[in-house]
């Protein structure tokens, strides 16, 4: 009789932690995506912008960063990106915007999770004026990154894609850096007061992930 098959063995390659793992934290995903979906659907007030454009002060952003500084920047930025790209898609006044959407959001990800987890490295055991200070950081890095990409981005893209005048672009480009300046804000507000009370929470409930 022979020994079991090196895939039987070994599971693929995977121990069953490691599978748990990461079926938790796409589970997290999951709700991340959808707490995206639901601060962006129902919780925005909408801004008109001179030319006939739109824009909206909301906390979705907040939720793509908190996911980057729970899950990783990569779980985090595709949170977002579906998250908010799923609302802009469902929304006649938002839908062309969707593919920027999707790339924006999860460059957000991506940057507060490297600062966070990369530069700071906010899993391990730190005192609270170093998560707060490395919370705010991540978040400002994050969201400060779209204040400047977003209405570059939508400038670019309305002018060239969508085929409207760059006088009537630029205008809708201000606009949209002001409001986003004042979602970044609030959202790093947010980011920090919420990680902050969820960070011991998973930590007692083995939800802690160490990245």
């Amino acid at each position: 009789m022979t020994g079991p098959g090196p895939i039987e063995s070994t599971a693929v390659g995977k121990n069953p932690a490691q599978l748990n793992e990461r079926t938790h934290k796409l589970v997290l995903t999951g709700l991340m995506a959808a707490l995206c979906y639901v601060a962006f659907t129902f919780l925005k007030i909408p801004v008109p912008t001179p030319g006939g454009g739109m824009v909206a002060l909301h906390i979705g952003n907040a939720f793509c960063v908190l996911a980057a500084l729970i899950l990783g920047g990569w779980y985090g930025g595709i949170a977002g990106s579906l998250g908010m790209t799923i609302a802009d898609l469902i929304d006649p006044v938002y839908v062309t915007s969707a593919p920027k959407t999707f790339v924006l959001k999860l460059c957000i990800g991506l940057i507060s999770g490297f600062v966070a987890h990369r530069i700071a490295h906010i899993t391990e055991d730190h005192d609270h004026a170093y998560i707060l200070r490395w919370t705010f950081l991540a978040s400002a890095a994050g969201l400060g990154f779209n204040v400047i990409a977003d209405p570059v981005a939508g400038y670019i893209y309305k002018t060239y894609l969508l085929g409207i005048p760059q006088d009537v672009s630029k205008i809708m480009a201000t606009w949209a850096a002001g409001v986003t300046a004042f979602n970044a804000a609030v959202g790093t507000l947010v980011v920090v007061a919420v990680y902050s009370a969820l960070r011991p929470v998973l930590k007692r409930s083995g939800q802690f992930f160490r990245l």
